[in-house]
């Protein structure tokens, strides 16, 4: 019976969630409360809470995570301004005369937000407020309107520079390490943010285009549901004006980390630095609003390092029980090996995205299930990419995704939920469609990195 606490305290952590308290002092408290009966049977040794305030320090202490603020200040810079507004508008006039072309466009500004800023629920919100009401006025079919804008807003889950990727390659960088360590490898190289970020950028390519081809499909041969908007003349210029700066922020941050020019937290302060300077220059920066925007950012970061300290006292709490070895010894006996184990991870990940947001997933699941994968031999890039998707994946699925709930906070009275439910059905089929190719072809994630790596 002793060797079922650690999954017994994982589903009370869980219950407690589903209750409605609130989630890092959930995770620390239910943790400490299993601790202390522990203690009291002599079932835990009190020694190991000692760990505590050390394994703290060494988290909190990391470079990797300053980038967290500073990329969610970059994005909350971007959301005040009408950048992403004015994008839309001159990109929905030049796609206009394609079939499905206001639903291309929104794809394409979506992406290039969701690149720019990296936060799912941003990006949904914003979307759904600039242009879920001109969709519906231009005659689209409400399911395929929601359903775009919901797709649309969780690709900040995979285009990097994401939140999710740079949390994830800072976990599975640990993960990676503790595997190598039980095998004997004292001079394994970390996963980095960056590798993280190159191997996202081909998968990230692939949902965009397929994205794109459903659209166009669907503006081909469901003409109705998707009518052309009229072009004017005047478009492709103020076109390239509007998308040069959201552009030159990405490749200025990205191309940054992947040419090895600076690490994640560097580009993240450049990026914080020039989205600043991109709302001064479109005389949108005034003291309000960067009070405003640094008050949200700190909010945020609260948020993450709060939840981060209580995942750190649960990840603690469980491998006290000996929880690791139990997942270990779980995996090492499924029958199918690898593929088995992998599969139960991503089913587990997608249930659990319907009630943890993808922070308590990152923190609290990946350290149990991680170092067990990445020494069945999974390699560590591909497996922050899957389950990134897979979180996404889940974001988007009914009843329970977030991205659902985001656009109804947003969306008309007229604009039905069971609306929003069905449009989201062929983009969630065409992200199961990617994992699987994913899982079929590795190098597709792998191949940027490894090439990269090469080269340097």
């Amino acid at each position: 019976m002793i060797e079922w606490i650690p999954f017994l305290l994982f589903l009370c952590v869980c219950a407690a969630l589903m209750l409605g308290y609130p989630v890092a002092f959930t995770l620390a408290g239910v943790s400490l409360w299993f601790a202390g009966i522990g203690i009291i049977s002599g079932h835990f040794n009190p020694q190991d809470l000692l760990y505590i305030s050390e394994r703290l320090f060494g988290v909190y202490s990391k470079n990797t995570l300053v980038a967290v603020p500073l990329f969610i200040f970059m994005g909350v810079m971007l959301e005040r301004t009408k950048l992403a507004e004015e994008l839309l508008e001159n990109m929905a006039q030049a796609c206009g005369r394609l079939p499905a072309g206001l639903g291309i466009s929104v794809v394409l500004v979506g992406t290039l937000l969701a690149a720019s800023t990296g936060i799912v629920g941003a990006t949904v919100v914003t979307m759904g407020l600039m242009s879920l009401p001109t969709m519906l006025k231009q005659g689209y079919c409400p399911k395929l309107a929601t359903g775009t804008i919901c797709a649309t807003g969780t690709l900040g889950q995979i285009i990097p520079p994401s939140i999710a990727l740079v949390l994830l390659g800072d976990i599975l960088s640990n993960a990676y390490q503790q595997a190598q360590l039980q095998q004997g490898i004292f001079n394994a190289a970390p996963v980095s943010v960056g590798d993280l970020f190159m191997g996202a950028v081909v998968p990230g390519f692939i949902l965009v285009l397929l994205y794109l081809i459903y659209l166009l499909a669907t503006g081909v041969f469901k003409g109705a549901t998707a009518p052309r908007v009229e072009c004017e003349s005047k478009a492709k210029s103020q076109l390239w004006l509007s998308i040069l700066p959201p552009v030159m922020l990405i490749v200025l941050v990205l191309g940054s980390i992947i040419s090895g020019l600076a690490t994640p937290t560097e580009a993240a302060a450049v990026g914080a630095l020039a989205a600043t300077l991109l709302a001064l220059a479109k005389k949108q920066l005034s003291l309000g609003i960067l009070k405003g925007v640094m008050q949200t950012t700190t909010k945020i970061t609260c948020m993450v390092f709060t939840i981060l300290l209580g995942a750190s006292i649960f990840s603690l709490v469980f491998i006290g029980y000996g929880g690791k070895e139990l997942i270990e010894q779980f995996f090492a006996t499924l029958p199918g090996g690898v593929f088995s184990a992998m599969l139960i991870v991503m089913v587990v990940i997608f249930l659990l995205g319907f009630i943890l947001d993808f922070i308590e997933i990152t923190f609290v699941v990946v350290p149990l299930v991680g170092p067990a994968l990445l020494m069945m031999g999974v390699d560590p890039i591909w497996l922050g990419i899957m389950i990134a998707l897979n979180l996404q994946t889940s974001f988007l699925t009914p009843p329970f995704g977030f991205a659902l709930f985001y656009l109804r906070g947003v969306a008309p009275k007229s604009v039905k939920t069971s609306d929003i439910y069905r449009g989201v059905a062929p983009f969630i089929g065409i992200q199961v469609l990617l994992m699987t190719i994913l899982a079929l072809k590795p190098e597709l994630v792998t191949w940027l990195p490894d090439a990269i790596s090469a080269a340097r």
